[in-house]
């Protein structure tokens, strides 16, 4: 029996109260496999999750989960994904975020309609367009982007256009030499982008930004890489004629002269969408705005914007001739032309019935008669909101006289009198007047308001009493 009960001397030594000094309770398994561990084992749903992620770009699989699934997939799948799967797909507004902090550092998205999505694919076509080289950039790049981006882009604005790499001096020598006479030199086909592959597919596009211009061209700087050639004008007549939805057209810093409007505005004629222009920083003159009074009459156009170009009197007549009989025109900027007189006072008694609620004359060699023309407009206009008369020579006489017209107008909220010599009294009073018609309309907004506020603490008084 000794021999049997000696057998396990730890049983015996370590039999007493402390159960815990047994040696045999410490002991711990050590797994051969390094990536084993102690932590609970994955919900079977958390690892079909996981999978789904991994293989997303071959079988997307997003709608037929649940909604907590379906966030949890997009909150992990890669931004890297092809957009062919993942344009038409994904709406999450989350996914998207990402995708445009990876692309760009500063993301504002107040300018796209607070959309991720729709800032995504702007920025991106944007890009596209702007890098695109003529005849050496792969049209395709385009055309298989459109599929994908064309039920969510509604504004492009393209801030330069590549014109065509130049050849070589001895490649140009070697191709005239191969060719056998000038006639057989081929040039580029395009001179910059050719919008009419696109526009018409853009379905949702409501705004077009286009300057035909290089950024940062340094000291490559050549007037040729800034030139809005007639088949670059055609293109684009073409292109905005195919696109019916188009709302707001700018057009500015482009070299635009009367011919070339000539075919933009032939294309534009009866568009049906068409009320914003902005025609600013070109070469336009009298037979210009000759046309584009034709365009006003013709048109929806409710913004047009002609600041600093050529016009003189005699297109300030033809534009305020549609005006007075014909145009929706709500909002005019002539602002750095040479109308002088005789086209400040066509102006301004053609706005006398007219629906315009903002003008801008400033800088036009403008003197007294415009003023007094606009006095009597003050008094008989009840639409106008906001006129720009600065930098303009109106003298003491035109003050009063503005100042007269403004004591009985009650609808005008801005009035822009900065450098016209018309005297501080004269200024001060007349910033009175405004600031009155200020407080008045602001009264009259916020009177409804006031109403309900006052019946809620007549009816809560009520209330109390009973």
């Amino acid at each position: 029996m000794n021999s049997v009960m000696n057998i396990n001397p730890w049983a015996t030594k370590f039999s007493g109260p402390n159960p815990a000094a047994d040696p045999r309770r410490m002991r711990r398994i050590i797994a051969e496999d390094p990536e084993w561990s102690l932590a609970t084992v994955p919900l079977l749903s958390d690892l079909c999750i996981n999978h789904i992620v991994a293989n997303f770009a071959e079988h997307p699989l997003l709608m037929q989960l649940q909604e907590k699934d379906r966030r949890k997939v997009l909150a992990k799948i890669s931004t890297n994904i092809p957009l062919k799967v993942t344009a038409n797909l994904i709406s999450d507004e989350g996914y998207w975020k990402r995708c445009c902090l990876e692309c760009w550092e500063v993301c504002d998205i107040s300018s796209y309609g607070n959309s991720w999505k729709r800032m995504f694919f702007e920025r991106l076509l944007k890009n596209i367009i702007e890098f695109f080289v003529p005849d050496t950039t792969d049209v395709k790049v385009v055309l298989d982007l459109v599929p994908l981006c064309r039920n969510y882009v509604k504004t492009l604005d393209v801030a330069q256009l590549l014109p065509p790499v130049k050849q070589s001096s001895e490649a140009m020598d070697d191709d005239s030499s191969d060719a056998g006479s000038d006639s057989d030199v081929i040039g580029p086909s395009v001179d910059h982008f050719d919008f009419s592959i696109l526009l018409s597919k853009l379905i949702n596009l409501e705004e077009l930004h286009v300057t035909y211009g290089v950024k940062d061209c340094g000291m490559n700087f050549e007037w040729n890489i800034f030139q809005f050639t007639y088949r670059d004008c055609f293109s684009l007549a073409k292109a905005i004629n195919s696109c019916k939805t188009l709302k707001v057209l700018k057009l500015p810093r482009n070299r635009i002269d009367d011919e070339k409007l000539r075919v933009l505005v032939k294309y534009m004629l009866n568009h049906p969408s068409l009320i914003e222009l902005d025609l600013s920083h070109n070469l336009i003159q009298d037979n210009g705005a000759k046309v584009l009074a034709k365009l006003l009459h013709k048109t929806k156009l409710e913004k047009v914007n002609l600041c600093n170009n050529r016009i003189s009197a005699y297109g300030a007549k033809a534009i305020s001739y549609k005006v007075r009989r014909f145009s929706t025109l709500k909002s005019i900027n002539f602002c750095l032309n040479q109308i002088g007189d005789e086209g400040g006072e066509a102006l301004g008694r053609a706005l006398v019935k007219s629906s315009v609620e903002d003008i801008n004359l400033s800088c036009n060699e403008l003197t007294e008669p415009v003023a007094v023309v606009f006095s009597e407009l003050l008094t008989k206009n009840h639409t106008l909101k906001s006129i720009d008369l600065s930098c303009n020579n109106l003298g003491l006489e035109g003050g009063r006289q503005l100042q007269e017209g403004m004591s009985m107008n009650k609808t005008v909220m801005e009035f822009d009198l900065r450098l016209t010599d018309i005297g501080q009294e004269n200024e001060y009073a007349i910033n009175q007047i405004l600031h009155n018609n200020r407080e008045r309309v602001r009264n009259a907004i916020c009177r409804p308001f006031k109403a309900i506020k006052a019946s809620e603490v007549a009816s809560d008084h009520y209330l109390a009493e009973d």
